[in-house]
């Protein structure tokens, strides 16, 4: 089985659902190998797992991928391709990034069976919000765009969405016969967590890469006006590490608010120490300006138990609430309203509670090694049809 993606320690979009997935397919008795066509980076090599070889073969912004990962493929001929993408996964500039994005319908004119996880949808996305145009023309013309490449992306033999709306989307405005729905999963099984207050200071959280539509200054204003009305024992964390649209972000960040008391920026944050960091907040924040799909941060926020604040942005509560989520809302790019949706959270202990247990199920209703099955059971009608069109 071969799986397209990023892969910690890299740092590139979508890394740790490609970990957890290729972590539960390699567990999977029918599979006797993963072989992961990965990005390369200067972060060093992936840790080993059993039954996994990694070929890096792509680069972020590299105008070759397009030949290079098909090429790793030819070479290693794996019997079907799971690839984990969303519009940006090769690229934040515009031809690389576009080019990549031809990888899948070039696998299956290869005739490789190819299973497309596709984690948003070009007509969803602000592009200019998002960083991938500077004025509102530009923004149309990348629309346009991703339309077309939606297009090519459907080229494979089978996208998966994990949103239901996504799907349905797909099916009425292009006429898709081969988009599914496919749940997100649970990263982990773990065991039930504390949802009361952790120890230690109230923690207000926010996680990801920063940015573009994700910007830590309203986050810091609101907190800095609860600390203004006299909030006591609370810090805010800000973890996580730059968008590749944005360099410099964090480290600018990290300047101007030097002189916020309680605030930390961990920077990018080890799988060994994702529990820990969701485990000691109180709230995780989502300090978001648009939203370009399903979140995996709130995924995980939801697997250790943890209330969450949202912005009420277009459709994004609908997606939340059609997954199962919940969470205290505010309004987008309003500090004092995200400062009061964090204090309903803090002050009120039966809110976070019932929050996180809500979330916790949310998240933990469908395990990842339950969806890994399912995505295996997809590829095996993939390819019992190629056999038969073969007889």
């Amino acid at each position: 089985m071969g799986v397209v993606s990023a892969f910690p320690p890299g740092r590139n979009s979508l890394n740790e659902f490609g970990f957890h997935l290729v972590k539960h397919l390699a567990r999977l008795d029918e599979v006797n190998e993963v072989l992961v066509y990965s990005d390369e980076t200067t972060a060093g090599d992936p840790d080993a797992i059993q039954k996994v070889t990694f070929r890096p073969c792509w680069r972020f912004n590299s105008l070759k991928n397009v030949l290079t990962v098909p090429r790793a493929i030819a070479l290693t001929a794996p019997d079907a391709v799971i690839l984990n993408l969303q519009f940006a996964s090769f690229g934040d500039k515009r031809i690389p990034g576009a080019l990549g994005l031809f990888i899948p319908a070039l696998l299956r004119f290869r005739r490789v069976p190819t299973l497309l996880i596709l984690h948003n949808l070009a007509d969803n996305v602000d592009m200019k919000d998002a960083g991938f145009a500077g004025s509102a023309v530009a923004a149309r013309a990348m629309t346009l765009a991703g339309r077309i490449l939606t297009r090519v992306l459907l080229r494979a033999d089978l996208v998966a969405l994990t949103i239901p709306r996504y799907v349905e989307f797909l099916q009425s405005s292009y006429g898709a016969r081969n988009a599914i729905l496919a749940p997100h999963g649970s990263f982990e099984e773990i065991a039930t967590p504390s949802f009361g207050s952790p120890s230690g200071p109230r923690t207000i959280m926010a996680f990801g890469k920063w940015g573009t539509y994700k910007t830590v200054d309203m986050l810091v204003d609101a907190y800095s006006e609860l600390l203004r009305r006299g909030e006591k024992n609370i810090r805010l964390v800000l973890a996580g590490t730059d968008s590749p649209n944005s360099s410099g972000y964090m480290a600018a960040a990290a300047d101007r608010y030097a002189d916020v008391p309680n605030l930390e920026f961990p920077g990018y944050i080890a799988e060994a120490d994702i529990a820990n960091l969701f485990l000691s907040a109180s709230v995780v924040a989502f300090p978001y300006t648009s939203t370009t799909g399903s979140s995996g941060v709130l995924h995980q926020a939801g697997e250790y138990g943890r209330a969450a604040v949202l912005p009420r942005i277009g459709d994004l509560v609908d997606i939340v609430e059609e997954e199962g989520f919940r969470g205290v809302y505010f309004e987008p790019g309003d500090p004092m309203s995200l400062a009061d949706a964090l204090a309903q959270v803090l002050d009120d202990p039966a809110t976070q509670e019932a929050l996180g247990r809500r979330n916790f199920a949310a998240a933990t209703g469908i395990p990842m090694s339950e969806v890994v099955q399912w995505h295996i059971a997809h590829i095996e009608r993939i390819l019992e049809k190629r056999r038969r069109s073969i007889r």
